[in-house]
């Protein structure tokens, strides 16, 4: 996964941004593909990560197109002046029968399956890596060779889709934390095609990470409270 074997080796770069907060993260619910908007502090996220953003001046914006992922992308596009594409396999992991519960309900309810952090009806890890992946691999097909890419998306699918394009074996998917709403990695072409990890969870002091992903040991402690950008 991931590897541009399609393309001619160049200095490419990719920016993987995380949407900003909504309802919903500051429940600690699982999203999944449903549709929530960002609320007040994620608008604010949004607008503040943008002008961080453009000073890189992308040259190309894609974004999931559930309201949160999309609307964070247009944040950007009103500075820039870039459309921005949408890409239905960059919406965030199907949670199945896991969508709308808190993290609490879900272990209370899903002992086994909340250990191993696999939503009942829901997709798997691998197979949110593979469409994610896949997603971003066409849209560098299309970007020039010293061109920037932007894409907005949401918590999961932007760290297994990360794991796909650094070829990471799935054991080690784990070690790789995960993104703070509105914070972005970002990935560099190296010259085999391959991809190097410059910066990650960039945009932020380190904080618990409310996302859809699979939670670290603070999250599931729940022993701090989100703090907004």
């Amino acid at each position: 996964m991931g590897t541009g074997a399609r393309r001619e080796p160049g200095s490419r770069r990719l920016v993987l941004w995380r949407h900003g907060q909504t309802a919903w993260n500051v429940e600690r619910r699982f999203q999944g593909k449903t549709d929530i908007p960002l609320d007040e502090t994620g608008v604010a996220q949004a607008a503040r990560a943008a002008r961080l953003l453009a000073a890189l001046q992308p040259t190309t914006l894609l974004a999931s197109p559930l309201r949160r992922a999309a609307d964070t992308a247009a944040a950007l596009a009103d500075l820039t002046g870039l459309p921005v594409a949408h890409d239905r396999d960059l919406i965030e992991r199907d949670g199945g029968e896991w969508e709308g519960l808190t993290n609490a309900e879900i272990r209370e309810r899903y002992p086994a399956e909340h250990a191993a952090w696999q939503p009942p009806g829901g997709e798997t890890s691998p197979q949110v890596a593979k469409r994610v992946t896949a997603a971003l691999d066409r849209a560098l097909d299309r970007l020039p060779s010293d061109g920037l890419l932007v894409v907005a998306s949401h918590g999961a699918a932007l760290r297994l889709g990360m794991c796909g394009m650094l070829g990471l074996p799935e054991e080690i998917w784990e070690r790789l934390g995960g993104l703070s709403n509105c914070c972005w990695s970002v990935l560099a072409e190296m010259r085999d095609g391959g991809w190097r990890l410059v910066e990650h969870n960039a945009g932020t002091l380190p904080e618990p990470v409310l996302s859809d992903d699979r939670p670290g040991q603070d999250d599931r402690a729940g022993t701090r409270p989100p703090r907004p950008l």
